[in-house]
């Protein structure tokens, strides 16, 4: 096990690096060799120190999933009930997603999907369409709204 002074500062660069749930540092404290309380009382202090937020990391990880990979809030919220932030941090940071945002998203990936799809027959490519954004993690309903606009 490494000291003490330098177990800390290897934990403070992991999470200075990048924004981290609660889940990835008991992991990487385990990786390093503390027992449980150790590593409680080190995921307090990192609390304390706010190098750890459980809030702040699930409005990264909604924000980066959304705009970067094109995610839906359900597939979003998948992912951070997986690494175990709270549903309270969950819901906060899917409302934080612009409503109009998400739809315009969902709009352009139905449209770019259905092009894609062209020389399909409308059924086919309605139905490729559909669970292409359903695989995305978008809702049911609004997947229907959308495919109503473009008459399918």
């Amino acid at each position: 096990m490494m000291e003490a002074g330098s177990l800390r500062g290897v934990v403070y660069k992991f999470c200075d690096y990048q924004e981290r749930c609660h889940m990835e540092v008991r992991r990487r404290l385990f990786e390093l060799g503390l027992r449980e309380a150790e590593s409680e009382e080190m995921i307090a202090e990192l609390i304390a120190d706010d190098r750890l937020n459980e809030e702040r990391y699930s409005m990264a990880i909604a924000s980066g999933k959304f705009r970067i990979k094109y995610w839906g809030k359900r597939k979003i919220r998948h992912y951070l009930k997986q690494h175990q932030v709270s549903d309270y941090c969950i819901e906060k940071a899917l409302g934080s997603i612009d409503p109009d945002e998400y739809y315009r998203v969902l709009q352009r990936l139905a449209q770019r999907k259905l092009q894609e799809l062209h020389k399909e027959s409308p059924a086919v490519r309605k139905n490729k369409t559909v669970r292409y954004l359903l695989q995305k993690g978008y809702e049911t309903d609004l997947i229907t709204v959308i495919m109503a606009e473009f008459g399918l």
